[in-house]
């Protein structure tokens, strides 16, 4: 009689069929995705971005002065403050 709250008999929840399991539709649902993407947009952007040099983008942006950077901090800082952020 004091067996009765025991679980000794069941199996353990986190079984490794089902890890194995999970850890396949994880992979399947990645190559699915994948397919998909292929099939709508096509690989002329991923060809592109292979055949571009790399470093001849458009130009790094000014740095910004430590006053603008102040400015920046204290306006966000401001919005956070009140409620009203991006």
């Amino acid at each position: 009689m004091g067996h009765a709250g025991c679980h000794d008999h069941h199996p353990d929840p986190e079984h490794p069929v089902v890890a194995i399991v999970a850890i396949i539709a994880i992979v399947a649902a990645m190559l699915l995705i994948a397919w998909a993407r292929l099939e709508v947009h096509g690989t002329e952007d991923i060809e592109a971005a292979f055949a571009e040099p790399v470093g001849q983008g458009e130009p790094l942006p000014p740095l910004k002065s430590d006053s603008e950077r102040e400015v920046d901090a204290a306006v966000t800082t401001g919005r956070f403050a009140t409620g009203f952020s991006p």
